[in-house]
């Protein structure tokens, strides 16, 4: 055991007295640090924009939700249902039953202009109108300021999340709604689902506002349990007097996620790579500062017996010790910045918009700092070499 552990306390001596050799080049290691911090900071801040939106999407939907949809059709937007479909669907054995009836809700779902807080330019809300089952069904679903919907009149309930983004949805504000203005009354909030971006209104009046006649969007219903989903659905798909498609509410929001967090996860990344060639540059920079600054450490070590290969280990372990603080303070950047921040993006499977907070969680923390720890090995590789092939003697000539 001797060889490996003088070999152990060679790459320790070798490091400790580099790290402690670090105020002698401060300015090339602050670079390099900031540069890392840099990369990692934009990387999980753009990660954090998809996690957030997946998440926004995964709360809006519950085991033993479903959403009936015409057959064929993959959203609300190209749905259509008659009212005759809607008795149906809820007439069919397995739902939840409340004090009113089944937890059936038949919903239309259309999409008005608003002008967002931030920039006063218009922007796609989605608008939607429910049934009295709608509150039930939406586990989450709290009254945070105002009122309920008093059924039969031009009146709205707008979720928290675009109460925020958008002007005119306070409680006692006036939305345009066709050719009349319609009063807010109330301010709810929905465990952070989808349901937060949207305004609600009776489906019946919404109906007669848009000239839709007696026709629906969708069903959205509450099952007794998530064991009768298949039974429930093959009711409905074998009936003869339908042509609807079921999906898990579950199931039906994570595929609307899918197309936005790819394009902002594919999107993040390829910054961060070219973020990522800088920062190895600046690592690379500082490394070989570090091995010409002690060139003649390096040749002293390696007069007294250190080996080559201890040399290498222990340039390349500064390095990644740079690259890991860098990562680390990248990391306390990044959640400071975009955790928790609210804003909104489009959805483009129902082309509105949808309103949710940025979401920094461990996982992107790891991730980011896995990236520091390969930019700072990277950038320490080549320099740990050169460290290596110092030669002894014209080294120790300059002394």
């Amino acid at each position: 055991m001797a060889g490996p552990i003088n070999w152990l306390s060679q790459v320790v001596s070798i490091t400790k007295f580099g790290l402690l050799g670090i105020p002698a080049r401060i300015g090339s290691v602050a670079a390099a640090v900031f540069g890392i911090a840099g990369v990692v900071t934009v990387l999980v801040g753009v990660l954090s924009i998809g996690a957030g939106f997946r998440r926004a999407l995964e709360m809006s939907g519950s085991p033993r939700n479903v959403v009936v949809l015409r057959s064929g059709a993959e959203t609300e937007m190209v749905s259509g249902l008659a009212r005759e479909d809607v008795n149906l669907i809820s007439e069919t054995p397995g739902l939840s039953r409340g004090p009113d009836g089944p937890l059936s809700s038949a919903e239309l779902f259309v999409i008005i202009n608003l002008p967002a807080r931030s920039t006063g330019m218009d922007a796609n809300v989605p608008m939607r109108g429910v049934e009295k089952a709608a509150f039930q069904i939406r586990d989450q679903f709290k009254i945070e300021s105002g009122r309920a919907l008093e059924w039969g009149r031009n009146e709205v309930m707008v979720g928290s999340g675009a109460a925020r983004q958008f002007a005119g949805l306070e409680v006692g504000g006036k939305i345009p709604v066709g050719r009349f203005e319609w009063p807010v009354v109330g301010i709810f909030s929905a465990g952070g689902g989808t349901a937060e971006s949207e305004i609600w209104t009776d489906a019946r009046v919404l109906q007669s506002a848009y000239n839709r006649g007696d026709s629906y969007q969708s069903v959205q219903a509450q099952l007794e349990s998530p064991s009768e989903f298949q039974s429930f659905k093959d009711a409905l798909t074998t009936n003869p007097r339908l042509n609807v498609k079921v999906v898990r509410q579950s199931d039906y929001y994570a595929e609307q996620s899918t197309s936005v967090t790819k394009l902002i996860t594919t999107l993040g990344f390829i910054v961060a790579l070219l973020m990522a060639f800088g920062a190895v540059f600046g690592a690379l920079n500082t490394m070989y500062t570090s091995v010409s600054v002690r060139k003649r450490e390096i040749a002293t070590l390696r007069a007294l017996g250190f080996g080559s290969s201890a040399v290498i280990v222990s340039v390349m372990l500064e390095s990644l010790a740079l690259a890991l603080f860098g990562g680390l303070l990248g990391g306390c950047l990044a959640y400071g910045a975009f955790n928790g921040f609210q804003t909104a993006t489009m959805n483009w499977q129902s082309f509105s918009q949808v309103t949710f907070a940025f979401r920094v969680t461990p996982e992107l923390l790891i991730q980011g700092i896995v990236w520091a720890a390969l930019i700072g090995l990277i950038g320490g590789l080549f320099p740990a070499l050169r460290a290596a092939r110092v030669s002894i003697s014209a080294a120790l000539r300059d002394l």
